[in-house]
């Protein structure tokens, strides 16, 4: 609790088993309420170890991606009546430390939503590919013309947001995949909220997720649409599923499977 708010952590999961305890173990508990996994149907045994841990666990029974798996974490946060989702991967990517920078931000409502940002550190020093760091700074330098914004990236998993956003955000519309990140962030611009950032440390490693090269190619891709799309719905011009009035919200009296060892 923070300000009288009340912060979730949420974790998207698949195949963590190997970094998950050393996440959870950095995260400053004295102002997180509940933490929420969602395991996307792991072939390890990420579950077991969360329910261990005693961390709140949802299992797919299917294999759904990563953007169908963080739909799931932001229903549970939201029903668990969260003031604050904080979204951290359990793959030890990202600094559990800064938690609470995040969730001061947003608690004394300073902004809506609060993204920490590897290109505000060193990211080649921390071990980011030569090939992602360029097209992290051509695809944000894309999407900061086309959304009329100045973010130093859009391509961080480690975020969060005010209650009110994941309420009014279409997000059920959104994709299964890995561009539901992008898209949620530019439904974040289009629906007036405000984004802020913090500087967050890169950490590559054998055991951090990371999609391949060819999957790489196909979200730069889709980003780049994405943008393009938010800009012809901006205009008038023409509006994709997301953008649409009739797009679906998250279904907060949908059924979730909790799982106990």
């Amino acid at each position: 609790m923070l300000n009288g708010k009340k912060i979730v952590v949420i974790m998207p999961a698949y195949n963590a088993e190997k970094t998950l305890e050393k996440t959870y173990n950095e995260i400053y508990k004295e102002i997180v309420d509940e933490i929420i996994l969602t395991d996307d149907n792991s072939s390890d045994n990420t579950k077991n170890l969360a329910c261990n841990l005693n961390i709140t666990t949802i299992v797919h029974k299917m294999n759904i991606g990563y953007g169908g798996n963080q739909k799931t974490c932001y229903t549970a946060a939201l029903k668990s009546n969260a003031d604050i989702i904080i979204m951290l991967h359990p793959d030890y990517q990202y600094s559990p430390k800064l938690i609470p920078a995040i969730a001061s931000i947003l608690a004394f409502e300073e902004y809506d939503t609060v993204i920490a940002s590897r290109m505000l550190s060193d990211p080649l020093k921390g071990g980011m590919p030569l090939y992602k760091f360029i097209a992290n700074k051509f695809l944000t330098a894309f999407q900061n013309i086309f959304l009329g914004q100045n973010l130093s990236e859009y391509h961080t998993g480690f975020r969060g947001f005010k209650r009110e956003v994941l309420e009014t955000l279409p997000l059920e519309s959104c994709s299964n995949d890995f561009i539901f990140d992008n898209e949620m962030l530019a439904l974040i611009k289009y629906y007036g909220f405000k984004i802020g950032e913090i500087s967050c440390p890169t950490k590559y490693f054998p055991e951090a997720s990371s999609i391949n090269f060819i999957r790489s190619c196909k979200y730069g891709l889709g980003v780049l649409a994405v943008s393009i799309n938010y800009f012809l719905a901006y205009t008038g011009i023409y509006k994709s599923a997301i953008f649409k009035e009739n797009a679906k919200k998250l279904n907060i009296n949908a059924e979730l499977s909790y799982y106990k060892n």
